[in-house]
């Protein structure tokens, strides 16, 4: 980028990008198809990639690229990983001394496969002493040597270059990153795993043999339970990671040093962790063994990461909540939970469909949010048959009890880690 492309990019950045392909002045010297491909880069990263857009010397690619990147909460995650891996595995071998223990982290290299943007490289690598980055388009190889620079990230190597073939003759690393695309030839969203691209289910064994950990980023609308089967016993942790309660990424730990074996099974939803074994819980939950409060207070709903797990066994052992109904995935209490992993509701009333019940659980409310589940009518009809505005302080849920009973609990939200 010459130096009248960087002064247009530093003036303009804030503006709306089409408005500046229209009505940009040429001038000699300015690239404007780059200047605002950086334009539109930076302001997706003020929000995405903080830390980068931070940085003044980061080059950013087509737009498409930066949608499909990871967020920096995302990779900052795949770096915690990667990090507790490496010190558990340095705490399991005996180390004389602690410039030992030091001389071991330096040592330790991760290879990431699929390096597109580069982004999720650039936090996993600042883990290890030795990194490689393989791309094979070009201009992304070239984007990346020097975003890493920028990023002050000299140790990593970056390899233009197809990634299964760089697998076939790489030596051994400590940990294989790998980010299979999830669009076919024709740029038709793919989910399976085995149709994208690479194919990981057919690297599985290759891949153990190259590495300590592989970890492999899927598509959060797999069935978790399904990708493990699918790996056959060779995936340790299961990672279901949310921002923002939108479930963003699957995340599958592979390490076949111990043989098969239950995921140990992380939810994450921005600082909200749950962490569980999922051999301990396989049965389901068992709706009803548990009763219901007589004079329930207060109404959590699980985050996104957690309904993605489907871990509501769990979530009545661990915070001595009950779950409403077959599906209704609402739990319950008659004191207020710490630190309850999704939202929190104080109950004001609960009441039945019939009118009578609903002119006393509506009294005085002209607008509320409305939220339903397992419930016959959506949100918009019950909204409709409830002649509410949208917005205000009450929440409205429309749910099924344990017994079949169709009810509507009024609420107000309250922090969910009271």
């Amino acid at each position: 980028m010459n130096e009248v492309t960087r002064a247009f990019v530093e003036t303009h950045r804030d503006e709306d990008v089409r408005d500046l392909a229209l009505k940009a002045k040429r001038k000699e010297g300015l690239d404007l198809p780059m200047a605002l491909d950086q334009i539109a880069g930076w302001q997706i990263a003020r929000k995405k990639l903080p830390e980068w857009a931070a940085c003044a010397d980061i080059i950013y690619p087509a737009h498409i690229s930066m949608e499909q990147c990871s967020s920096q909460f995302t990779a900052r995650y795949k770096a915690e990983i990667a990090r507790r891996l490496l010190q558990s595995t340095l705490r399991s071998t005996p180390q004389p001394t602690q410039q030992s223990t030091g001389s071991a982290v330096s040592e330790a290299s991760m290879v990431d496969l699929t390096g597109g943007f580069g982004v999720d490289c650039s936090y996993i690598a600042r883990e290890f002493g030795q990194a490689t980055y393989v791309e094979r388009q070009p201009h992304l190889c070239g984007l990346a040597a020097h975003n890493m620079a920028a990023l002050g990230l000299a140790h990593v190597r970056v390899v233009c270059g197809d990634g299964v073939e760089y697998l076939h003759s790489m030596e051994p690393a400590w940990l294989i990153y790998i980010d299979p695309a999830r669009r076919d030839e024709h740029g038709a969203r793919t989910y399976a795993i085995e149709d994208c691209t690479p194919d990981v289910l057919a690297l599985r064994d290759e891949l153990l043999t190259k590495a300590r950990y592989v970890m492999v980023k899927l598509s959060p609308m797999l069935d978790w339970r399904k990708a493990v089967d699918d790996f056959a016993g060779a995936v340790a942790e299961v990672h279901i990671v949310s921002t923002g309660n939108e479930c963003k990424e699957l995340l599958l730990v592979l390490d076949g040093s111990d043989g098969p074996r239950a995921p140990h099974v992380y939810c994450v939803n921005d600082d909200q962790r749950l962490d569980y074994d999922a051999a301990a819980y396989t049965r389901g939950l068992r709706i009803g063994e548990t009763p219901l409060p007589e004079h329930p207070h207060y109404l959590y709903e699980p985050n996104a990461s957690i309904m993605k797990a489907g871990c509501f066994d769990a979530i009545e052992e661990r915070y001595g909540v009950t779950q409403i109904g077959p599906g209704s995935h609402l739990f319950v209490s008659d004191k207020p939970v710490s630190g309850f992993p999704g939202r929190g509701f104080a109950i004001e009333s609960v009441g039945g469909m019939g009118k009578k019940e609903l002119r006393r659980l509506l009294a005085g409310l002209d607008r509320a949010n409305i939220a339903v589940r397992n419930f016959p009518l959506n949100a918009p009809q019950l909204r409709r048959k409830l002649k509410l505005a949208d917005g205000g302080d009450a929440y409205l849920f429309g749910t099924t009890m344990q017994g079949g009973a169709h009810v509507l609990f009024r609420t107000t939200k309250i922090d969910a880690g009271r």
